[in-house]
């Protein structure tokens, strides 16, 4: 498969990027600035640089064309304001979901968080954030031209993975390491029936492979 993934330089996109190529996948990864090449190019991924808050639509779609899957794991980051909340967290979301349509690509999963609603009230930087990414997820599944799958992962850690995981459409907040959260996105990526879910993750007891399973059998 060709995979590409928007945010390409995040913590979850390298090591999702190392995952695939390890498996024989041909890996792209969006990149906002070129310096950032090197660190995907060591992860076994193509550099592709675009800047996702000022590139229109064709210009995305151009990089996706002939990919079997696009990821999307960019983000404004923890120290950003809340204009980036919407700019990146929803806008691009947003764009890479129509680029994708427009070229073709109907896989689309979405890396969301635990608590996204487009209904979440308040004015702090995480409110907004909560609201964007809601916002974003609403736009996605209503978008007739994609298979979309959303994982919202609990909180993030930098622990090393365990590889055991606890996937479903509710499961209350946790701790999940990105490692685990990388591994459950490179299964969801090749489980295209997974289509149509919003799914959350936190660590738990199940192989990963077999938590992908279960949810793509509901």
């Amino acid at each position: 498969m060709r995979i590409v993934i928007a945010g390409g330089h995040g913590q979850i996109a390298l090591r999702l990027e190392r995952l695939l190529a390890a498996r024989g996948d041909e890996v792209a990864g969006i990149i906002r600035r070129a310096e950032q090449a090197e660190d995907l190019q060591a992860a076994g991924a193509e550099p592709l640089v675009c800047d996702l808050e000022s590139a229109s639509e064709d210009e995305v779609a151009e990089l996706l064309r002939g990919a079997d899957a696009v990821v999307f794991a960019a983000g404004a980051g923890p120290n950003s304001g809340t204009e980036r909340k919407d700019t990146v967290d929803r806008g691009a979301a947003v764009l890479v979901a129509d680029a994708a349509a427009r070229a073709g690509v109907r896989r689309y999963v979405v890396v969301s968080s635990m608590g996204a609603d487009p209904e979440h009230r308040g004015d702090g930087v995480f409110d907004v954030y909560l609201r964007a990414k809601g916002e974003a997820d609403a736009y996605v599944r209503g978008h007739a031209a994609l298979d979309w799958t959303i994982l919202r992962p609990g909180q993030l850690t930098d622990e090393a993975g365990t590889g055991l995981v606890r996937l479903e459409a509710a499961t209350g907040r946790g701790p999940v390491p990105r490692d685990d959260v990388a591994a459950v996105l490179a299964e969801l990526v090749d489980t295209p029936a997974t289509a149509g879910l919003t799914l959350e993750l936190i660590s738990g007891s199940a192989p990963v492979s077999v938590a992908v399973k279960a949810v793509a059998g509901n």
